[in-house]
């Protein structure tokens, strides 16, 4: 068994990553065919992305994908570690999982995501689930969940392998994506930034980039499939190619993207830190990069910022938030934003609510503080109750949702452009879809629209969403 290692995980050396190819050993091609598998995913849109391949990798060794959990003869999580509601989540659902496998013996459970990188939790699914899940697969290994499964069927034992340490950059790995029309593209795994209230570093490693050409292979082959857009991933996508020393960053990946003629282009996830003037001027330039940002600023204090180890002053990330707006026309900003911060005071509290005032950010992820063991916040002394703590929560899900609806109904009468996703799930008679700005709006209008760009005009503005008319 390899377990997770935080000491390890925490190690930054100046290794260079090489390029593997993925292979599934014959044996195992279709050795599973007939069984079932269910993947639950909770998290960002990175874990999004490698379910995505671990479905296609499942397939490939003989899996079909099924809807509801108890049709399931393989039940796999791919879990999320960014705060404990996550962890709760997973834990919850093992409750189910646990009846379920009381009726049925012979059902596989496996762990896999940033949660299997955690020490505590190996040590606690060893110690209280060594029964129920049958493997665990880290965030650096995935490419090797046939071997690891096929293992612990085979001694009937449970098999844990997590790499401390992050391995090599395995490329054309098998992908069953969501959708036809948008998709997901890694171009940087990792983060080095180290905030001290994030345990992504540790279950995520060392940053470390695509290769450009592997990159704008993929978009190419996307362009060819007829894909509509494509968001560009990375736990801080604006690091992009500084481990490569090659001069080569997110500016310039940018620019060869727009070059490739995707209708659409995002990327997610920025830190302000490294978003350059010449990302800037990128963005400017292309039409096909969306006017629609996330930049998380956690904090509109200068204490409280210091004390996250994010690198940047309030006054900085204003400096930053205003040059985007005039630089890219109609340019909606999103961001993430935690109250009560370790000794968070409520002048400090009054300080985001004021940049909050100031940016009117199109949307926001607002959160509670979460304390993340192995995390340098996790052991500041927290002397703000959680009643205050909610009370902050609420004042400021009021002033974002204010601004939220605010920028919506200054879209009402426009025609936006609309990448059609599909039939509403709330109402069968409706189809729903995005605009440049990442804003959904839900419309009438014929199926076959679905998977293109079309013109749609605002009629009226929620503070979630938009409803339009669609005018032949």
């Amino acid at each position: 068994m390899l377990l997770p290692n935080y000491m390890e995980a925490k190690t930054r050396n100046k290794k260079i990553y090489q390029k593997e190819q993925y292979h599934l050993a014959k044996h195992l091609k279709n050795k599973y065919q007939g069984k079932t598998f269910y993947l639950k995913t909770y998290g960002c849109q990175m874990n999004e992305h490698d379910s995505e391949n671990i479905k296609a990798i499942l397939c490939e060794m003989g899996f079909k994908e099924v809807d509801e959990i108890e049709k399931a003869d393989l039940i796999l999580l791919n879990t999320c570690s960014i705060r404990e509601n996550a962890h709760n989540k997973a834990f919850g659902i093992l409750g189910r999982i646990k009846h379920l496998k009381q009726q049925r013996k012979d059902i596989l459970v496996g762990l896999c995501g940033c949660m299997a990188q955690e020490e505590d939790v190996v040590k606690t699914i060893m110690e209280k689930y060594h029964h129920l899940i049958n493997f665990v697969v880290g965030t650096h290994n995935l490419y090797r969940i046939p071997i690891i499964l096929d293992k612990s069927i085979e001694n009937r034992q449970q098999e844990i392998e997590v790499f401390s340490r992050e391995g090599n950059i395995i490329e054309d790995m098998p992908i069953s994506r969501n959708s036809k029309y948008k998709a997901y593209v890694n171009i940087i795994y990792g983060c080095d930034k180290f905030c001290t209230y994030c345990i992504v570093p540790y279950t995520r490693g060392k940053q470390h980039s695509r290769d450009k050409e592997d990159i704008l292979k993929e978009v190419t082959e996307l362009v060819k499939q007829g894909y509509q857009e494509v968001t560009l991933l990375g736990q801080n996508v604006n690091a992009y190619g500084k481990d490569l020393d090659k001069g080569y960053g997110l500016s310039e990946l940018l620019e060869d993207v727009a070059k490739t003629n995707i209708p659409r282009i995002r990327f997610v996830t920025s830190h302000p830190w490294d978003f350059t003037d010449d990302m800037i001027k990128v963005i400017s330039k292309y039409s096909n990069i969306m006017p629609s940002i996330h930049l998380p600023v956690q904090s509109g204090n200068d204490r409280i910022l210091k004390l996250m180890g994010r690198r940047y002053t309030k006054e900085e990330y204003l400096t930053l938030f205003h040059k985007l707006k005039k630089a890219k026309i109609n340019c909606a900003i999103s961001t993430d934003i935690i109250v009560g911060f370790p000794g968070e005071s409520e002048a400090e509290f009054l300080d985001t609510l004021s940049l909050v005032k100031e940016c009117k950010f199109d949307n926001a992820f607002t959160f509670i503080f979460s304390p993340r063991k192995g995390t340098p916040a996790a052991k500041l002394y927290d002397d703000i109750t959680l009643e205050e703590k909610e009370e902050r929560l609420q004042r400021l899900n009021n002033l974002v949702n204010k601004y939220f609806l605010e920028n919506n109904k200054k879209l009402i009468g426009k025609t936006v452009d609309v990448l059609v996703e599909g039939v509403s799930l709330k109402d069968s008679n409706l189809l729903f879809g995005y605009t440049d700005t990442n804003k959904l709006i839900n419309f009438k209008g014929p199926k076959d629209l679905i998977g293109q760009i079309i013109p749609v005009q605002v009629m009226e503005a929620k503070t979630w969403s938009l409803d339009g008319e669609y005018h032949v």
